[in-house]
Formats: structure tokens, C-alpha cells, sequence
């Protein structure tokens, strides 16, 4: 392993809770979070401004966040789709503003219900209001490598669509592996390219376990240099707008596998567990 130094951003409270049944209390939400921040995890995905009934289980994000404690060492990250979520985030302590803009027209529509072309103009409007308001603003590519609709999406159409949401100037750029049909040469071959357009730009790699691959996938982002990789304890999530997608990578395993390989990331395997 080359890099020696990662961190982890956790995606349960968010992406993993938007996918159960059940609709967990906000009490119940403030205690999932408060465990991972003890294990020390410092950014957290915890919350989506989107229509509640749609997604149900983020309706309470304002409450949420309204009861959250406030630490200096804690990032929460509350996703959005579109002006009238930035608009019910601009309203709450959140920290990061994060929107995620699909590869493929068809699974944008499902998801958002626009053109990939239109939310990419949505996102330039919202990083620069969101930026103006205080909140770090930061992008990510759905269905980077394959689309449930679409099929494969090639490597240059990700980075098509890189250039034109990285305008924005973001503080990092993230890659999503939606629907989990990536294998590791691909996670390897993307990054050397992202490297190649955007220099030092801090990578982000969200991967889906649907293959049972996400963990390779994840020791070669990381192996490639990428500094943030999405988990979600327990392997809780996946997408109501992707069929056959299962869980994220777990941070349990993520983290044994990291620790065992000598990477550093600050949080105990011992309380994630």
C-alpha cells in the first residue's frame, strides 16, 4: 500500500438509513452518530434536504441537526438536489453542502428528474450560493462506472462532467460507484485520469458492495491516492432510484482491512466494532 493515510467519511446516517424500512426517531439518529464520533470519525453524512415524501426517513434533517452537538472536529454533510434544498440547508448549522450529479441522462432523470446537463448548471448556482453562506460546497459523480439503465459509462465521460462541475472550484471531487459494478483496475485507471485533469484535487470514492468487490475497490482508490472513502457501518444503504444496488462497503471491515494494511485513519476498530 503506497499511501499510508486515509480518511473515512461515514454514510450510514444518510445513505444508509434513506434505504430501510423502518424510519428510525431522530433520538435514535443522534445516538448512531454519536457512537461514530466517539470511534473518531470526523465527517459524517447526516442528512438530505430533499422531498420528505419521497424519502421519508430524511424528513426530521433540520430537527437532527438543530440537536446535534457542535465540535470543531466534527463535519456533518447534509446532500441536496437542487435549489430548495440549499435553500432548507442555508437554514441549519450543516457544514458541507454536498449534491451528487448522476453519468447517465436516464438514471438523472429517475433520480432528480432532470438532464444530466441540468443539474450540472444547478450545481454551479448552489456551490456559489452555498459557498457565500459559509458552508463548504462539494460534488459527486454517480454511476461513474456503469449505469442501471445506460450500462458501462466511460471513463471520459466522467471526466467530461468532472470539468464542468469542478468550475465550481469545490473542495473536492467525488466518485460514486452507484450500483457496485466496478472491479479494481477500473478504480485504478479513473484516478490516474482525474489525477491527470485536476492535479491535487482531494479525491472522494463512494463504492457499493453489491459484487462483493467494494473492498478491493476501495484498497485500490486508496492504493491510487484517493484521501476520502465512504462507508457505512454495519454496510447499511444503497439508492430507492437504483435497482439491485445493496449495501456500502461497512466500515467495520473497511477498517480492519486499512488497519491491517498499515493506513492511518484516526478511528478505533475496536468501538466500530
Amino acid at each position: 500500500m503506497s499511501q499510508k493515510k486515509v480518511s473515512i467519511v461515514e454514510v450510514g446516517p444518510r445513505d444508509g438509513l434513506q434505504s430501510e424500512p423502518e424510519v428510525l426517531s431522530t433520538s435514535r439518529k443522534l445516538e448512531f452518530i454519536a457512537k461514530a464520533v466517539d470511534a473518531g470519525i470526523t465527517r459524517l453524512e447526516v442528512a438530505s434536504f430533499v422531498n420528505p415524501k419521497k424519502v421519508p426517513q430524511m424528513a426530521d434533517s433540520e430537527e437532527l441537526l438543530a440537536a446535534l452537538p457542535v465540535s470543531d472536529a466534527v463535519s456533518y454533510i447534509g446532500l441536496l438536489m437542487n435549489e430548495r434544498g440549499l435553500d432548507r440547508a442555508l437554514e441549519t448549522p450543516v457544514h458541507e453542502i454536498g449534491m451528487v450529479v448522476v453519468a447517465t441522462d436516464t438514471y438523472n432523470m429517475r433520480n432528480q428528474g432532470v438532464p444530466t446537463d441540468d443539474s450540472i448548471e444547478a450545481w454551479l448556482k448552489i456551490a456559489e450560493r452555498a459557498k457565500a453562506n459559509g458552508k463548504i460546497a462539494n460534488v459527486m459523480i454517480s454511476a461513474a462506472f456503469g449505469c442501471p439503465y445506460e450500462g458501462e459509462v466511460p471513463v471520459a465521460r466522467v471526466i467530461e462532467i468532472a470539468k464542468r462541475l469542478m468550475e465550481a472550484e469545490t473542495a473536492e471531487l467525488g466518485i460514486a460507484d452507484s450500483i457496485g459494478v466496478a472491479v479494481p483496475n477500473q478504480l485504478t485507471d479513473l484516478v490516474g485520469e482525474l489525477r491527470n485533469h485536476f492535479g491535487e484535487v482531494p479525491l472522494r470514492m463512494h463504492l457499493h458492495n453489491t459484487r462483493n468487490t467494494g473492498l478491493a475497490n476501495a484498497y485500490a482508490a486508496v492504493d491510487a491516492g484517493v484521501e476520502y472513502v465512504d462507508s457505512s457501518i454495519a454496510g447499511i444503504g444503497g439508492c430507492p432510484f437504483a435497482p439491485r444496488a445493496t449495501g456500502n462497503i461497512p466500515t467495520d471491515d473497511l477498517m480492519y482491512m486499512l488497519d491491517r494494511a498499515g493506513v492511518e485513519t484516526g478511528v478505533s476498530l475496536q468501538k466500530i466494532v
